[in-house]
């Protein structure tokens, strides 16, 4: 066992690290973050957990634990999981808030509090990424293109008369 840092603490007689999660003991929610953006990204690829696991040299189990932030993902892993899904690194932290940005291990001081991940948050419904894919199914870009053009034309509707109007 190496030395007990400052982020360490000791649960009896042994020493247990705390780095990178926040002081209730939850996962931070930037890995938490990073974590959904995986999902995402596999679930739109229509990839189960099991064959991204053996694509990248995982169980689904471990898989499992990174969507939900429960384990942290290293730089070499991320860059694994980018080339596995085809995206760039850059997409796991993609349309994070502020308010998780800011809960990362840098920017937390001994009295920081927790922050709640958005439950309404409509990137991570499963309908969204059902929708998203079966869009991307139609092979006719005319088809699709004007299944957008509705979709645009009906959410504007139901948000009330433009003030460019």
């Amino acid at each position: 066992m190496g030395l007990a840092q400052k982020d360490d603490f000791e649960d009896q007689g042994h020493v247990r690290s705390t780095r990178g999660r926040m002081p209730s003991g939850k996962p931070n929610p930037v890995d938490v973050h990073v974590g959904s953006r995986v999902r995402l990204r596999r679930t739109l690829l229509g990839m189960s957990q099991e064959k991204l696991g053996e694509a990248i040299g995982l169980t689904f189990q471990q898989v499992q634990k990174y969507e939900r932030g429960a384990n942290r993902i290293g730089a070499s892993r991320l860059w694994d999981l980018s080339r596995v899904l085809d995206c760039s690194m850059s997409f796991f932290f993609e349309d994070m808030d502020e308010a998780t940005a800011s809960a990362s291990p840098r920017n937390l001081s001994g009295e920081s509090r927790d922050v709640t991940p958005r439950e309404n948050d409509p990137m991570t419904k499963r309908e969204t990424l059902e929708l998203v894919r079966a869009y991307y199914r139609i092979t006719d870009y005319h088809v699709r293109r004007r299944i957008y053009e509705l979709a645009k034309s009906l959410a504007s509707t139901e948000e009330g008369p433009s003030e460019e109007a």
